[in-house]
């Protein structure tokens, strides 16, 4: 079997180096939470393929449907020949939809596919063009989601020009200096100044910012957003790519909040490992797009709602709800423990719901001042220590930590050991 070296070697000329790469290692196998590169080392996964592994590594009941339905057919794309784990997914997503009423939905493949249907949702629904997003904002790297997306490096610099009518107001980070007052008084000087409301279909965010650095919106916020929107029939978007599937303790992370959105999209944990995205949303707004519209060659495979819908399984039956949370609570008792050490780096900010927790690495101890650099010390002694982690943030200083949710109490208290000897190291 090749080194890593020496498919680090081959994966430079071969792939583009726009492709980045959190770490130089190669896989080799993986199982629940832990993962073998192609030398026999052994590390304990802290990032679940970026919040794609809520229920770990080949969890045997997603094998054992995957294997299934492998059997019978691999492919017919929905729209040529349709089948019934599309239907059966979509029917139990509905019933779990976070607002009253009838839903409907619909698949596709990846995050980006599923925020820009949504937004196709709404603008044939309303005949409006405009959507509001945050700062700080990760939505995908197509030219619309792009638009979206608020941070620029690494994902919009050189890939304009952008789409139009896409406007942008601050997230509330209170130790940045935004509150929830400034976010709202930006979006009113936005009618005022840049796009009449009554041209606004859309205003799209995240639960719990992903990329944007896990900060979480207050309910304050989306309570205010939901009157906004109903005043002017604009429609509230919830991306859940990244904090859905009970990685937040609820199944979707705006659930949270009591607030109602219009449309979610939905991606990453919802297949377990297999590439399946989609849009749930009210009924009468699902409907409003034409015949074929809508839709994907790949959308919905069928051997990823399989896998999807022993992820709903196993969610239950599993209680992984309470397992988020039980996970969060014992993870973040660690970091506070960690936060008034005088031989660890110095850390601040330690939030997230459920199990979606992330940190800060600062300058010093008793700041927000954010250090980039001492991040990437981080994550680099974490992976020789064995451990994988990830960093996300405007400022490239959050450690964010991603653990399947099916993660032992001894596997996760081996991966903060690691995280500890990682930050004393680094210091």
């Amino acid at each position: 079997m090749p080194t890593n070296a020496e498919l680090l070697e081959r994966r430079n000329a071969a792939v583009p180096r726009g492709v980045g790469h959190a770490t130089p290692i190669y896989a080799a196998r993986a199982e629940n939470a832990e993962v073998w590169d192609v030398e026999g080392k052994r590390y304990i996964d802290f990032a679940g393929g970026i919040a794609v592994l809520n229920t770990g590594h080949r969890h045997p009941r997603v094998m054992a449907a995957v294997q299934a339905q492998l059997e019978r057919f691999t492919h017919t794309a929905f729209q040529v020949m349709a089948y019934e784990p599309y239907i059966a997914h979509a029917e139990r997503l509905n019933k779990l939809a976070p607002f009253k009423g009838p839903a409907k939905t619909i698949f596709f493949t990846t995050g980006a596919e599923a925020v820009e249907n949504a937004i196709k949702i709404a603008r044939v629904f309303t005949g409006r063009p405009g959507v509001i997003s945050f700062s700080g904002a990760f939505h995908g790297r197509t030219l619309l989601t792009m638009a979206m997306t608020g941070k620029v490096l690494p994902y919009k610099k050189g890939f304009g020009p952008f789409p139009s009518d896409v406007y942008h107001v601050p997230f509330p980070i209170e130790h940045q200096g935004v509150s929830v007052a400034d976010s709202l008084k930006a979006i009113n000087f936005l009618f005022k100044a840049d796009i009449d409301p009554a041209r606004v279909a859309a205003i799209i965010l995240e639960p719990v910012q992903g990329e944007g650095g896990f900060f979480v919106a207050p309910k304050e916020l989306l309570v205010e957003l939901r009157k906004l929107c109903d005043a002017h029939g604009i429609l509230l978007v919830s991306d859940e790519v990244q904090a859905g599937f009970a990685r937040t303790g609820k199944m979707f992370g705006i659930e949270h909040s009591g607030v109602e959105p219009d449309l979610i999209a939905i991606a990453k944990s919802m297949a377990g490992g297999f590439p399946l995205s989609g849009v749930v949303g009210r009924a009468n707004i699902m409907d409003a797009s034409e015949t074929g519209g809508l839709g994907g060659t790949y959308g919905g495979n069928p051997v990823a709602c399989a896998a999807a819908l022993a992820v709903l399984d196993v969610i239950k039956e599993e209680k992984l709800l309470d397992r988020a949370n039980a996970m969060g609570d014992r993870i973040k008792t660690k970091l506070n423990q960690f936060a008034k050490r005088n031989d660890l780096m110095p850390i601040a900010a330690i939030r997230g719901p459920g199990a979606m927790i992330g940190f800060e690495i600062v300058k010093h101890r008793g700041s927000f001042e954010p250090d980039a650099d001492a991040t990437k010390r981080l994550t680099t002694a974490a992976l020789q220590n064995g451990l994988i982690v990830l960093n996300c943030g405007v400022y490239n200083n959050v450690i964010r930590i991603l653990v399947p949710l099916t993660a032992s109490d001894a596997i996760v208290d081996e991966g903060m050991g690691m995280l500890e000897n990682a930050m004393r190291v680094a210091h």
